[in-house]
């Protein structure tokens, strides 16, 4: 994601057509995630998602859960580099790993969660800096995490793929 915002219909007084304004930047933030049935886990780094964040990403969800996981993921470029390759054989005793077709982001759970992140939680927020960007994006997944105490939120992304 970028300084740019998401633009969603938004209400304003009559006659008045709303308007955003933001600073164009090229800075970008990227966004990496893993879902449970009941709940979910992410981080947020500058610019894109390498290797080493993937690999510790991984890790720290090994942390989290302590069991057998389950990785679905697309085939960006990232996932299919050798130093994550290395990484899933030498950790192929509690990570198990099930490619997307190509081009199928509508059978991704996290892409459903990533929808719903910028249409509800940052639509029309026109940050003044990456670290506002930061902070804001953040804060939203938060939010949404403690909704998701109540599981319906998560299941609706897994329903949407038909995964569930």
């Amino acid at each position: 994601m970028s300084q740019r915002p998401h633009r969603a219909r938004t209400w304003a007084p009559r006659g008045q057509t709303p308007v955003l304004t933001f600073n164009f930047n090229w800075k970008s933030l990227s966004a990496i995630a893993g879902l449970t049935l009941r709940n979910f886990y992410f981080q947020l780094h500058p610019g894109a998602i390498k290797s080493p964040q993937v690999i510790g990403f991984l890790r720290q969800l090994h942390r989290q859960l302590p069991s057998r996981i389950l990785l679905i993921w697309d085939g960006a470029p990232v996932h299919r580099s050798r130093l994550v390759q290395d990484f899933l054989q030498e950790n192929s005793a509690w990570l198990h790993v099930e490619r997307l077709p190509a081009y199928a982001p509508e059978l991704n759970p996290v892409e459903y969660l990533w929808g719903y992140w910028k249409e509800h939680e940052l639509a029309n927020f026109c940050p003044r800096d990456i670290w506002e960007l930061g902070h804001f994006a953040s804060q939203a997944l938060k939010r949404i995490r403690r909704r998701t105490r109540r599981p319906q939120l998560i299941a609706a992304f897994f329903r949407q793929t038909e995964l569930f």
